[in-house]
C-alpha cells in the first residue's frame, strides 16, 4: 500500500512539472512574436532606421539562445568560421594611440537616434569591463583587462587577437554579449587601432 501510495504522489508530481514545463514554454515568445512586437512600436527616428530590425544569420541564430537551450557545438563552429571570414586587418601596424583608446572606451554616444552621426562613435568599453584602475566605475558582464598586455604578453600575435576580437568577437566566441564593432560599422579602423594600444601599450594605465 506505501509503495502504491508512494508511486502516486511521484506521477502527481512529475505531471505538476511537466504542465509547469509546458506553461513556461506558452509564456516564452517567439523569435516571430518578439519581431512582430518590434515592428509594431519602433519607429524610425534620426539614423535609427527600420533596417536596425533585420537580423544577419548570426543574430537569428543567438536570438533563440537560452540558459535551457544553449546553441550546439557544431553551430557554435559554423558561427566562428563563417565570421572570421569577415576579419579585415589593417596594412602595418595595428597599434594606434592609447590616449585616444580611453577616450574610446570612455564614449558610449555614436548609433543613438538622437546623436549626430557625424560624429565617431565610441565603445563604452567601460559599461562591461574594468580597465585603467583610475576609472571608478565599470561593468563586470565581460572579464577584467586590467594589466591584459602586461598578463598575456605584448606580442604580434596578441595584438593581432585583440584586433580580431574588437572589429568581430563573434569570430572568436560564438554568440557572444560583445558588439562586433568592425564588422558593423560601429568604429573605424584607426578607433580599433587605438582600443588596441589601450590594452597592448606597456605605458598605457591598463598595463601599470
Amino acid at each position: 500500500m506505501k509503495n502504491k501510495t508512494l508511486a502516486t504522489v511521484t506521477l502527481v508530481v512529475l505531471a505538476g512539472c511537466a504542465a509547469e514545463s509546458a506553461r513556461q514554454d506558452a509564456s516564452t515568445p517567439s523569435p516571430q512574436q518578439v519581431k512582430a512586437v518590434l515592428e509594431a512600436s519602433f519607429m524610425a527616428r534620426g539614423q535609427a532606421k527600420l533596417d536596425r530590425l533585420t537580423q544577419d544569420e548570426v543574430q537569428l541564430l543567438c536570438s533563440q539562445v537560452r540558459p535551457d537551450k544553449p546553441i550546439a557545438p557544431e553551430e557554435a563552429q559554423r558561427i566562428v568560421q563563417s565570421q572570421q571570414a569577415t576579419l579585415r586587418y589593417p596594412a602595418g601596424s595595428l597599434m594606434g594611440d592609447w590616449k585616444s583608446g580611453e577616450k574610446v572606451a570612455q564614449q558610449g554616444t555614436g548609433k543613438q537616434y538622437s546623436d549626430d552621426p557625424a560624429h565617431p562613435s565610441g565603445a563604452n568599453c567601460y559599461a562591461c569591463h574594468q580597465l585603467s584602475p583610475g576609472e571608478v566605475s565599470y561593468g563586470t558582464i565581460g572579464p577584467s583587462l586590467y594589466r591584459f598586455g602586461a598578463t598575456h604578453g605584448y606580442t604580434a600575435e596578441m595584438q593581432k587577437y585583440v584586433y580580431g576580437k574588437v572589429y568581430n568577437s563573434e569570430a572568436f566566441s560564438a554568440c557572444s554579449t560583445m558588439p562586433r564593432f568592425g564588422h558593423m560599422g560601429i568604429l573605424t579602423e584607426q578607433q580599433i587601432k587605438d582600443v588596441v594600444a589601450l590594452l597592448m601599450d606597456p605605458k598605457s594605465p591598463v598595463n601599470q
